[in-house]
């Protein structure tokens, strides 16, 4: 049955990702798609935006537009159940309460939660329908973002769950990693920790310029699409403080104070200025140009030219491939500019090998997770970048980090075969 997935549908399918993901399941998985939404405005409007997202309008002929007036047919004629609503439990666990009294035969229930506790949503299941519910959790936009978390809850057999991540590997073109319970799982975990750190050294060195200032440091030459505090803008200071906040309530470890959400994050938040979404943030855009919010004076101000040196050697270096020499600048260099970059750069080494260790069937997977999942610079291709394990130490010890919680699993790892020339951009 699970290679034979013929209908889906998705609740919440009119949102940022549920559509999108609607794509994937009507294009690579050539599936019957129902989206359900409040209204059939709503669902409608999502059609067209799932064949957008993957780039083929054939597609809107296998995709149907419903309301949740039409959910227990939906469900009834599904192979596959995908809710995809707000990640809240209150209003998650009302879907799981109509998909359980209304799904009766084989069928794989799951959830899209980005990092919401599998095992406390499969209480809204039948003993008979535990057993078929999983989480299942795609990255945005799905068409780009390959990595698809697959998280067990306790009633999972290990055959069920090894057929759907066949599955999503060889007709949807996921790039799976099996993640256990854990809050936040794996991708998530590890990115946010590095994004609310971010957040955290912004208000630390605020004097310094603050938002722009450390985004400066940690632009797209680092290993990433665009600079941390810019993707928390992106991706909405209301999801990024949902998600940090459920990690620090439910996590007891090293790195737990690192998802603290700033005051100033939250007084944002408060007021309405969520990111890019709203059009202001910890960023606004206007006609008359980008501005970024200064935490001192809790205004709106033009970003600052910084120009740092060690920054502009080492992309010099990456514009003629010399990728190591470029990393070696930012390693030798003594400016404080160079040191948070070095330190940040490490954490998130140390962060991800403890967190592949924890969260994961096996370390290496917490590259899979960022290289698919955020299109970041794996863990272990910066480590080769900086010279390798003992390197690393020097590093760490030169920043007094040698007693830093992951140390102890660098000689638990191998160099795995994930090309970090893409990734490290020659840009600011």
């Amino acid at each position: 049955m699970i290679n034979d997935i013929k209908t889906v549908t998705i609740v919440g399918g009119n949102g940022v990702l549920g559509k999108k993901i609607a794509g994937i399941f009507a294009s690579f998985g050539g599936c019957k798609v129902y989206i359900v939404s409040r209204t059939i405005e709503k669902s409608e409007s999502a059609i067209e935006a799932a064949a957008l997202s993957v780039k083929a309008y054939s597609i809107k002929n296998h995709i149907f537009a419903k309301t949740y007036d039409d959910l227990e047919k939906c469900f009834q004629e599904s192979d596959l159940v995908f809710e995809s609503v707000t990640e809240d439990y209150v209003i998650k666990n009302e879907i799981h309460q109509l998909i359980n009294k209304s799904i009766d035969h084989e069928c794989i229930i799951a959830t899209g939660t980005s990092g919401l506790s599998i095992n406390e949503l499969s209480k809204n299941y039948s003993d008979i329908n535990k057993k078929k519910f999983l989480g299942m959790h795609f990255f945005n936009p799905p068409y780009n973002m390959t990595l698809c978390e697959l998280i067990p809850s306790r009633y999972n057999e290990s055959d069920y769950i090894n057929d759907i991540k066949n599955y999503l590997e060889r007709q949807l073109y996921r790039d799976v990693i099996i993640a256990k319970d854990e809050p936040g799982f794996v991708a998530n975990r590890i990115g946010f920790f590095f994004l609310n750190e971010a957040l955290i050294y912004a208000e630390k060195y605020k004097s310094n310029g603050g938002i722009d200032y450390i985004d400066s440091i940690l632009g797209k030459y680092t290993g990433r699409n665009m600079p941390p505090i810019a993707t928390s803008d992106y991706v909405g200071l209301d999801v990024h403080g949902a998600i940090v906040n459920n990690i620090y309530d439910n996590t007891e470890d090293d790195y737990k104070n690192s998802f603290i959400l700033p005051e100033y994050v939250n007084e944002l938040i408060a007021n309405n200025k969520l990111g890019v979404k709203v059009g202001e943030g910890l960023y606004k855009k206007t006609d008359n140009g980008l501005f970024v919010y200064d935490i001192e004076t809790n205004e709106y101000r033009e970003p600052r030219p910084y120009r740092f040196s060690f920054k502009d050697q080492a992309i010099a270096e990456f514009k003629k491939a010399n990728y190591i020499k470029g990393f070696d600048i930012i390693k030798n260099n003594k400016s404080l500019e160079s040191r948070i970059c070095l330190e940040f750069l490490l954490k998130y080494i140390l962060y991800s090998l403890t967190i592949g260790k924890q969260n994961c069937t096996k370390i290496s997977d917490c590259d899979i997770a960022m290289s698919c999942g955020f299109n970041w610079v794996p863990a272990t291709s910066l480590i080769e970048l900086f010279g390798g394990k003992e390197e690393i130490k020097n590093i760490a010890k030169s920043l007094h980090m040698e007693k830093a919680k992951g140390m102890e699993l660098l000689d638990e790892i191998k160099q795995y075969e994930l090309n970090y020339e893409k990734y490290i951009k020659a840009s600011n």
